[in-house]
């Protein structure tokens, strides 16, 4: 693994030390957690946008003409 040093404020270091303890954790351990889990977010995020555009180009479907006007859909 490798180290990293971070510039945090007095006040937000104090609250996640706090949190730390309270989780029965370390600080370290609690930043480390968050990191993987927002690593693992925006690796899924990326994979679902692919697959979305993928699936774009690969749709046969059409869009057919638009049979509607604005005032229509908002008339009350």
């Amino acid at each position: 693994m490798k180290n990293v040093t971070i510039a945090i404020d007095e006040a937000t270091l104090r609250d996640a030390r706090r949190i730390a303890a309270e989780r029965s954790t370390s600080l370290n351990a609690l930043i480390r957690d968050f990191l993987e889990r927002l690593a693992h977010r925006e690796a899924h995020a990326r994979r679902a946008r692919r697959r979305i555009e993928e699936l774009c180009r690969e749709s046969t479907a059409e869009v057919g003409e638009r049979a509607w006007t604005r005032d229509e859909l908002h008339e009350r």
